[in-house]
């Protein structure tokens, strides 16, 4: 074998390696089996793994980091990367394209439904001029294994008499809604909070934790439809807005 040949084979194998540990690292993260924050083995380890040079590893870390899949913290080591979605102010989107969007598997999770006559505070949520029939419910979306958002809505059934008798555990209440119920008008507000203990603890995040909260309402023909309250962990979660200069 020539020297060139001997260089070539090398090279090929230094390329599969590279790969290889890419590929892996990257399943990993993707399937969920390696959640946000979780510490990527030292680049010794994975070179003793992989029986290859500390280069090959460095050189596939570096790759990973700039693809947004891990954060690299010197004298820490590597660490799986929170994601960062993105959504647009003035689009009511689906969450599960969000997620899907950050090459996470989604999750839906219904965790509380209940039917009530309106109170007060209900009819100042939904801009419900008198009293009347509403469904409270509260979900969990996934991201992998991770939480992604909590969901609380409340439901006009003044308005959406179906939506009574559905128990939305197989579809989150936004996309049923948005196939049913054609709407007109939308409102958002978005605020800042820090996670109260059932935040937390429906969020895997500690108490007093920063959030960020997108309140929307929206109506169908001047009927109020329904309010709902996402809430996001902070550093998860961009709002994106697009607009052009006024014409007025």
């Amino acid at each position: 074998m020539s020297m060139t040949e001997a260089t070539e084979m090398e090279d090929s194998e230094t390329l599969s390696l590279h790969q290889r540990i890419l590929s892996d690292i990257r399943e990993k993260i993707l399937s969920g089996a390696w959640a946000p924050g979780h510490r990527i083995p030292f680049e010794h380890e994975l070179t003793a793994e992989y029986k290859c040079s500390r280069m090959t590893v460095n050189k596939a870390l570096s790759q990973l980091a700039k693809s947004g899949l891990i954060e690299r913290r010197r004298r820490s080591g590597s660490f799986v990367r929170q994601p960062q979605s993105q959504a647009a102010v003035l689009e009511l989107h689906d969450i599960r394209i969000e997620v899907e969007a950050l090459g996470l598997p989604y999750r839906y999770e219904r965790l509380e439904r209940l039917k009530r006559r309106g109170s007060a505070e209900d009819r100042a949520l939904l801009g419900l001029s008198a009293p009347g029939p509403v469904l409270w419910l509260e979900s969990l979306h996934f991201a992998g294994e991770r939480p992604f958002a909590l969901e609380q809505r409340l439901i006009n059934l003044s308005a959406v008499a179906g939506a009574g008798e559905e128990e939305f555990f197989e579809i989150a209440p936004g996309p049923w809604l948005i196939g049913r119920v054609p709407w007109s008008e939308a409102e958002h507000r978005i605020r800042a909070m820090a996670a109260d203990d059932h935040i937390a603890d429906s969020l895997d995040i500690d108490t007093g934790a920063p959030c960020l909260v997108v309140e929307r309402r929206t109506w169908s023909a001047e009927h109020p439809v329904t309010h709902v309250r996402f809430v996001y962990p902070a550093e998860s979660h961009t709002l994106v807005a697009r607009f052009t200069p006024s014409q007025g």
